[in-house]
């Protein structure tokens, strides 16, 4: 067992944190100044921030010519020129047109536009904006003493814009924003974002190495010289279903390079936790899940979507973590030694050390994210209903919700409850919020479309489906915390045996299947399993010896709800591994895949007339070994 949960070589990056109630930094809700004040004084107050070692801003247009006058540049081009036999002043001519349609233009006129366009915004559709701002106060500090790189969460496209909006009020350097190139097809609206930090690149860069170099070279300038905070999102896009996604690391190396090539002394990340109340995109996101192409991004769209300024989206909570220094997490760990023998201009491939390095650091700041992500009342709600389907007694409901809610707090979830509220006020008032999902009905708390006729014909089927998963994203919230004590419980339900081995055997499996699905840090795997067993033991769950682990009798039911948490992961898992059993096709393509993994669902739905936590049937006993032939096609690169 120790050898499978063996850590990485070199200092863990990654501790098991006090599994304890963390104390965490009080928040500030900064649009009760804003109710009382005029937007218009806001956005042309004096802005002058404070930034890297007292520089002062630097114009778009010499960063773009220091990029393209950079020896890294110059390198490509003459390599390419001389590969290609074209002349070097052809590939520089393509290399002004890349920065020119990547670079920022960042001015002070768009910023205050945003400024006061987003105040007027926010403070329609938000009840609060509540921000930690002792996190304020330390990033402050950070953007003085060396490169800062954001690091937010991604649930909505509103993250970029309230954290520059948030910067601008506390006065702080507004960053300069990775964006997708689909923002710069949408008239009027690509442009001031460009105005206001936006630099914009491309979904994939293929093997054109002249745009690799352009672009990293770009943002390693703005990294050194320290002319703003340069943000991105590591999970790369939204997520869609509220579950953090799978890092990439792409960006992330390139704005480690200049600390490995000694080019800057060390360099700050800061991990940004974002969480909503009400997610603006909830609905377009379950269309997405079931197949309904996503709205290309355009002008016109944006004009469509004012509707939702007569809706209410609740509170946002935006945590600012506490700065990482990358010289600390490479010290003792990081040889920068082979970097000094070769010229810094030369492209280098990085080498194992460096690629397992950057996967591990992505992996922790994404966890730190996690860590302080903000549970609303209606996360636990949500995560109730959901094992109570189709409907649920008002009162049955509060008590259970009070029941998760010590649980959350036990297993140390950040959880913003309203102290200020009874528990029958606070849940009425987030069903309230959420009347788009649920009803309350004579007494029964429902989702909407459950209650319909009996059947599952494809318009039904759609309908309760668009609730579920609207539903369930909030639910995923919840499995981020709980996800390591609940691997446990599947683990004690799959094995039906007391022998700890055994148990961490099948939790090591589980943990290997849903590696894609939520974050764990690589190579502690046992770790991740004591984690889990010692919150379970905390709330009375289960007992431990050297040898077995046994559920208590009063942690039975608690054991019981926590292994339905992932029942519709495991379910959706085991119709993949039913539908590849079956598939006669030795290959497809992904998207081939997904319709033909829908059609099979429906199918199923039609035949065996039910409708699961995530649009799946359950499925009968026999079927638990089509977990194992999915891992086998997962092994063999069948996806």
């Amino acid at each position: 067992m120790a050898a499978a949960g063996r850590s990485r070589l070199g200092a863990p990056m990654y501790s098991q944190k006090e599994l304890t109630s963390k104390k965490r930094d009080e928040f500030e809700d900064i649009l009760e100044e804003r109710r009382q004040s005029s937007d218009l004084r806001y956005a042309m107050k004096c802005y002058t921030p404070v930034i890297y070692k007292g520089l002062s801003a630097c114009k778009p247009s010499a960063i773009k010519n220091s990029v393209l006058q950079s020896e890294q540049v110059q390198y490509v081009i003459k390599q390419l020129s001389k590969e290609m036999g074209e002349s070097t002043d052809i590939i520089q001519e393509e290399a002004i047109e890349i920065l020119d349609e990547m670079g920022h233009n960042l001015h002070i006129g768009a910023i205050r536009f945003f400024a006061f366009s987003l105040s007027k915004i926010f403070k329609r559709i938000f009840q609060r904006v509540c921000v930690n701002e002792e996190g304020i106060q330390k990033l402050q500090q950070a953007i003085q003493e060396h490169p800062v790189v954001l690091l937010p969460s991604h649930r909505s496209y509103i993250d970029f814009l309230m954290l520059s909006y948030l910067l601008y009020t506390y006065d702080l350097a507004l960053p300069v924003i990775a964006a997708g190139m689909d923002f710069l097809g949408m008239k009027i609206v690509g442009e001031l974002l460009r105005r206001s930090g936006a630099f914009f690149m491309r979904r994939t860069f293929g093997g054109n190495r002249l745009y690799w170099a352009v672009f990293a070279e770009y943002v390693k300038t703005m990294l050194r010289n320290g002319y703003a905070p340069i943000e991105f999102f590591l999970e790369g896009t939204r997520s869609r279903t509220a579950k953090t996604l799978t890092p990439k690391f792409g960006l992330l190396s390139i704005v480690m390079e200049p600390f490995f090539k000694r080019e800057v002394f060390d360099t700050y990340l800061v991990p940004i936790s974002i969480s909503y109340e009400r997610i603006l995109e909830e609905s377009l996101y379950a269309y997405e899940l079931l197949g309904v192409p996503k709205p290309k991004e355009s002008t016109s769209g944006l004009l469509k979507a004012r509707k939702i300024l007569s809706d209410n989206f609740g509170s946002i909570h935006v945590y600012f973590g506490q700065p990482v220094s990358l010289r600390t997490l490479a010290s003792g760990r990081i040889n920068r030694c082979p970097y000094n023998l070769v010229p810094r201009h030369l492209p280098q491939r990085l080498s194992e050390e460096i690629q397992e390095f950057v996967t591990d650091v992505a992996y922790k700041m994404e966890l730190l994210q996690i860590e302080n992500m903000v549970l609303s009342p209606w996360v636990l709600i949500a995560s109730v209903l959901l094992q109570n389907l189709p409907a649920i007694d008002f009162e049955l409901l509060v008590e259970k919700t009070l029941w998760l809610k010590g649980l959350t707090q036990a297993f140390g979830g950040f959880l913003e409850w309203p102290d200020n509220l009874c528990a029958n006020k606070a849940v009425t008032s987030s069903l309230a919020l959420h009347s788009n999902i649920v009803s309350l009905v004579n007494g029964q708390v429902v989702l909407n479309d459950m209650g319909m006729e009996d059947g599952a014909t494809e318009e039904l089927v759609f309908k309760q489906a668009l609730s579920i998963l609207m539903c369930g994203a909030y639910r995923n919230q919840l499995l981020n915390v709980f996800v390591r004590p609940s691997l446990v419980a599947v683990a004690l339900q799959m094995t039906q045996s007391f022998r700890k081995e055994e148990i961490y055997s099948c939790f090591n499996f589980l943990r290997d299947i849903f590696s894609d699905e939520f974050i764990f840090f690589p190579g502690i795997a046992l770790k991740d399993f004591e984690e889990g067993c010692f919150l379970l033991t905390k709330c009375d769950v289960i007992q431990v010896t050297p040898q077995e682990i046994l559920v208590t009798e009063r942690g039975n039911s608690v054991a019981v709800f926590l292994a339905a948490l992932f029942r519709p992961f495991m379910e959706g898992y085991q119709i993949i591994s039913r539908y590849l059993s079956k598939e006669t096709k030795e290959a497809f393509t992904e998207k081939q895949f997904i319709l033909g993994i829908r059609n099979f669902a429906f199918q199923l739905l039609e035949t065996e007339k039910c409708l699961g936590n995530f649009c799946a049937p359950r499925c009968s006993e026999e079927d638990e070994n089509d977990q194992w032939i999915y891992l086998h096609c997962k092994q063999r690169g069948t996806q």
